[in-house]
């Protein structure tokens, strides 16, 4: 607990340097620009960093706190290392909800966002009567084969509405889409995001400690005094609602979910009363640098998700590969 109580602030304080560091990393305003004060003089630059820059750091911040909040309460609920906020079919639905809207609608972001948001939710309760209505395993297995199904029967259907999709005009929204990214956040995406993200992520983070008992047998935790069934499905659907509605901004943002809460019990360890805020910071970090070199590192800017994919892969291979090692030399 020590450790993790040191570690926690030094996390903190790196996000807010970073988030900091985000506002004035760019081509504009120019490096000759030596103040903060000279730069909030400029009219132009006061308007890329308040009106385009802030709203993006906000939505980079509020993606990664949610994807990896998520991550942590999947992986300790389902107790497996290796499920992510979107195996229950929720970013698969966003994605196919927002290919809809792209080929049947239109390509507007506000419905875009709304018709995925719809999609995602729709994914969780697919699955949930999915697991009812399986008659192999117990629950939290028959939950996952659910997930598996419905990501998969998401998925065909993005891969049908990509070909009736308008090749010229529809498909490349569609693809730039599910790639991930936060370029086109604007202020109301903010107050979209901020109602169902906070009140998700103030859900698990006031019921982390029973992280802890849930992830014990039902019977040991039932002798400890909780519900097990009514407490998972209430942290579940915080978690699913906070990760439904970030994806439907962001788009498919993969990886963080998956390795940020690994990351995040190498430094903190796994009480979850520390592992889970720890995650949330983590996760905020890294989907941040992300972004700025999504933005920064050449003239056209990278998807969000290729380079998520990409650093939480490699620190995926990277922490599987020296867990056995550390524990050998303990």
């Amino acid at each position: 607990m020590r450790k993790g109580s040191l570690r926690l602030p030094l996390l903190g304080l790196a996000l807010a340097l970073v988030a900091a560091v985000s506002l004035f990393l760019g081509r504009y305003p120019s490096p000759g620009l030596s103040s903060i004060g000279e730069i909030f003089r400029d009219p132009l630059a006061a308007r890329l960093i308040l009106s385009l820059r802030l709203p993006r750091i906000i939505a980079g911040l509020l993606l990664g706190a949610t994807l990896a909040a998520a991550g942590t309460v999947f992986q300790m609920i389902f107790a497996n290392p290796l499920v992510e906020p979107g195996f229950l079919g929720v970013s698969q639905g966003a994605g196919f909800g927002a290919a809809l809207c792209i080929v049947a609608l239109t390509a507007s972001p506000a419905a875009v966002q709304a018709v995925a948001l719809v999609f995602a939710l729709a994914g969780l309760a697919f699955s949930w009567v999915l697991a009812r209505a399986f008659r192999f395993g117990g629950w939290i297995l028959r939950l996952v084969l659910a997930g598996i199904a419905v990501s998969s029967l998401f998925s065909a259907g993005i891969g049908a509405l990509k070909l009736a999709a308008d090749p010229a005009r529809q498909l490349p929204e569609i693809t730039f889409w599910l790639l991930g990214g936060l370029w086109s956040v604007t202020w109301g995406d903010i107050w979209y995001l901020l109602p169902p993200v906070g009140a998700g992520l103030a859900v698990v983070t006031a019921l982390r400690w029973k992280l802890n008992v849930l992830s014990l047998d039902d019977r040991v935790a039932h002798s400890l005094g909780t519900a097990p069934d009514r407490e998972r499905l209430v942290l579940l659907l915080a978690a699913t609602v906070a990760t439904a509605a970030a994806v439907s901004v962001s788009g498919l943002v993969g990886w963080i979910g998956l390795m940020v809460p690994h990351a995040a019990r190498r430094l903190v360890g796994t009480d979850a009363r520390t592992a889970l805020p720890a995650g949330m910071l983590l996760g905020a970090l890294v989907v941040l640098v992300c972004d700025d070199i999504a933005r920064t590192a050449l003239p056209a800017e990278i998807p969000l998700g290729i380079l998520t994919s990409l650093v939480g892969a490699i620190g995926f291979v990277v922490l599987m590969s020296t867990a056995g090692r550390r524990r050998r030399g303990a």
